[in-house]
């Protein structure tokens, strides 16, 4: 199988520091019923890149800036028994607020922990201690 057959997709793990300490935001997308990563597929001609910022705009309604790029997760069989791959950044969340839309009715900031929780695929939850890694926090990612 080529590249090119591939579902090419982009996303973040898009992050914040608040009173309460490191968060990961979380959206909950009803229909697939998962909680997962902001991220969605590449349009035609559109870069990894391009993509993720858009994605992460489009679902939780906040811009970002791009750091770390992370490793890229197995491929995976999506909904529609295509093989899929996801480029995912760690992501600083910059600017705006989350309003429910069509693809994703819920977002929720979570400490790392709790979100190794509610995610609902396992190749998601093994983004986090990269992505912890990735931003510097001093929060100990051997045990996520």
């Amino acid at each position: 199988m080529t590249r090119t057959d591939v579902v090419r997709a982009a996303g973040c793990v898009l992050w914040r520091r608040s009173s309460a300490g490191l968060e990961l935001a979380l959206v909950y997308r009803p229909k697939w019923s998962d909680w997962s990563w902001p991220k969605g597929k590449l349009k035609r001609g559109e870069s990894s890149e391009a993509a993720a910022h858009r994605e992460v705009l489009e679902e939780t309604g906040y811009a970002c800036r791009l750091g770390t790029k992370l490793p890229t997760p197995p491929r995976y069989i999506d909904h529609q028994g295509r093989p899929k791959e996801v480029d995912y950044w760690a992501a600083e969340a910059t600017s705006g607020a989350f309003e429910a839309n069509d693809e994703v009715s819920a977002l929720v900031w979570l400490t790392p922990e709790e979100a190794r929780e509610r995610l609902t695929h396992e190749r998601d939850r093994e983004l986090i201690s990269y992505a912890l890694i990735a931003i510097g926090t001093d929060d100990d990612a051997r045990g996520l």
